[in-house]
């Protein structure tokens, strides 16, 4: 094979002067032996995911009445005010198959990816908000927006594929600025004044393309494939700077919020709800002005360390060395962190229901995919995990339910997911978690 050299650049000029844009490492490099209406016209359908961490107590936590009008046990009693908004599914497996059941692990990729991970360092393919990400994000400045509450950036639930991590923003006084900082363009300002910037930015990509296209020429089946890859990242990026020299459509919901003062570092159970809080309602904003479609929150991780005050034992360490009360029937000090979490769950859920957008809310026109890493933290248990939704993305989604599954996999309620953000999928999950079944009971 005639291999060039290895140049890393590709080359070309602007008014003049020189341009590069730095090029991928290819095998080319090695040597031989390497609906409503709205301001602005149609509101879009987004989509969202919230996590938390540790799983349930399930006498007090799955309902005895299923469909609607379900009854809410003490651990779920905070949801009474969103319980019209939401759908709880319990009875649902996640199946290991041939693969070890990884502690605190194998749950939550599986709900995400449709795939039982072999090790835990391994995820075994990209996680379901950026498939939908993929379909439905490309008309925004962002792709997709993901967010801890926790205040670890390694609490996320998000992967591009199996080592490619998808950071969450930490920080309030972070999130609010790279969301309404440099680079945004209020939709509902009077004037529009492209960024100059932005405009060199795209150019340059364009005057590099002859370039380009004489590289692919040269360059092996392998690398073509790669470069290809790369290029479509470039294409993206390309679209997104259209996207930033061209006046957005306005937009009533959104509403420019005020700049957060940061928060301390630390998980105690309060703190971590403030924060959950704030970066909730930068993120809604965000997705009320058409910043992203697609927005996940992470409002604690499989090895979920919040505190509890006057309780010595972080939620992790509670869920295993606490005993079963004998009297109550659980462990009360884990389910109290449980507890907290629906507190969040359901500020999360009131936080999108309460943004008006045309006829409807910001709700209405989301479906809210949330998911735990177990169903009995204590013993490490996969089956019977709980889940939830909410919204009713664009009128095509009953609420207020209780779905029993059955035993049926888990993936049923990613795979139904991503049908109603618009997939071509006949099918989602690997082996015993492959489904073609949707959730039919909540479909209108």
């Amino acid at each position: 094979m005639n291999r060039l050299s290895r140049r890393r650049f590709l080359r070309g000029t602007l008014n003049g002067a020189a341009v590069t844009v730095a090029l991928p490492f290819l095998d080319t490099f090695l040597d031989g032996s390497g609906k409503a209406m709205a301001a602005g016209g149609d509101i879009p359908l987004r989509f969202g995911t919230w996590s938390w961490g540790l799983g349930m107590s399930k006498d007090v936590f799955v309902p005895k009445k299923t469909g609607a009008n379900f009854d809410l046990p003490e651990e779920i009693a905070a949801l009474a005010s969103v319980q019209n908004h939401i759908n709880l599914y319990t009875n649902f497996n996640v199946y290991k198959d041939d693969a070890p059941n990884l502690c605190h692990h194998s749950g939550w990729v599986v709900l995400r990816s449709g795939i039982a991970p072999a090790s835990r360092p391994n995820r075994p393919g990209e996680t379901i908000d950026v498939s939908i990400a993929r379909k439905i994000g490309n008309a925004t400045r962002f792709k997709s927006l993901s967010a801890t509450a926790t205040g670890d950036v390694r609490d996320s639930f998000s992967y591009e594929a199996g080592n490619s991590v998808n950071v969450p923003e930490w920080s309030p006084l972070r999130l609010y600025q790279r969301l309404f900082g440099e680079g945004f363009q209020d939709p509902n300002a009077a004037s529009f004044t492209p960024d100059p910037r932005v405009m060199v930015r795209k150019s340059a990509l364009s005057a590099v393309q002859e370039d380009a296209r004489k590289l692919n020429q040269s360059l092996g089946a392998e690398d073509r494939a790669r470069l290809d890859q790369y290029f479509t990242g470039i294409r993206d990026l390309e679209r997104r700077f259209d996207l930033q020299l061209t006046k957005p459509d306005p937009r009533e919901a959104c509403i420019l919020p005020e700049m957060p003062t940061d928060l301390p570092s630390g998980l105690d159970a309060d703190l971590v709800s403030k924060r959950h809080r704030i970066m909730t309602d930068l993120m809604l904003m965000a997705v009320s002005c058409d910043q992203t479609r697609v927005f996940n929150m992470f409002y604690a991780s499989a090895f979920s360390a919040t505190t509890r005050p006057g309780y010595d034992k972080p939620h992790h360490t509670a869920t295993h060395e606490e005993a079963v009360d004998p009297v109550l029937g659980y462990q009360p000090n884990t389910s109290w962190y449980t507890r907290r979490a629906m507190d969040e769950w359901a500020y999360f859920v009131n936080a999108l229901a309460s943004i008006r957008e045309g006829d409807g809310t910001l709700l209405d026109n989301s479906f809210i995919y949330a998911t735990t890493d177990q169903s009995f933290a204590k013993i490490h248990a996969i089956d019977g995990i709980p889940m939830f939704s909410a919204g009713t993305a664009g009128g095509r989604v009953r609420t207020g339910l209780h779905i029993d599954g059955n035993g049926t996999p888990g993936c049923r309620l990613g795979y139904t997911a991503q049908q109603l953000m618009g997939l071509d999928i006949a099918s989602w999950g690997d082996k015993s978690n492959n489904t073609s079944q949707a959730i039919s009971e909540i479909l209108v």
